[in-house]
């Protein structure tokens, strides 16, 4: 939900983003809906959801393997992390699931699949920077086992829900 009260659903068998307005029951359509697929238009998977304060919608794009902007009432989205197909190097993800837009337009990304947190600055979309490893699934402390959700508290503490481990960990980031 956005700080207009609207209400932003993705749905994964359509392959697209609506908002809704209190009462509403069509809603409109924010990002994809041009079917299955890659192209800029288009989700695959779309699975968790950002909104700034701008309306820009972002989506991690999950089968995809990107997270992609979509701009208040644009046509097209924007990748702005990841869309170099599935892998394990810096400019890629495997199995995104959450995401988190800070003031700063800071993009944090869970990483399913290689078990890890990454950020994406405003000045670089093409490589992520990994600010809490995993890459080997295990039940220690900073090790995840299939991350899947994050969010921040006031102070800037990072929450990470770790599926397979039954648990939420919590990072201070600098």
């Amino acid at each position: 939900m956005d700080e207009q009260r609207y209400l932003y659903v993705s749905d994964v068998g359509k392959h697209e983003v609506r908002r809704y307005k209190l009462g509403e029951k069509n809603g409109t359509r924010v990002a994809g809906g041009n079917g299955e697929g890659n192209g800029r238009s288009q989700l695959n998977v779309p699975a968790y959801l950002f909104v700034d304060r701008q309306q820009n919608v972002y989506v991690s794009d999950r089968d995809n393997h990107r997270v992609m902007k979509w701009n208040k009432c644009a046509k097209e989205g924007i990748v702005v992390a990841g869309g170099q197909s599935q892998g394990n190097a810096l400019t890629q993800l495997s199995c995104l699931q959450g995401i988190f837009v800070d003031a700063l337009g800071t993009l944090y990304v869970v990483d399913s699949l290689n078990d890890l947190v990454t950020r994406w600055t405003q000045g670089d979309k093409k490589q992520d920077t990994v600010i809490v490893c995993g890459k080997v699934r295990r039940a220690g402390a900073n090790q995840f086992n299939v991350p899947i959700g994050l969010s921040f508290d006031r102070q800037g503490n990072l929450y990470v829900v770790d599926w397979n481990n039954n648990r939420v960990q919590r990072f201070y980031i600098e």
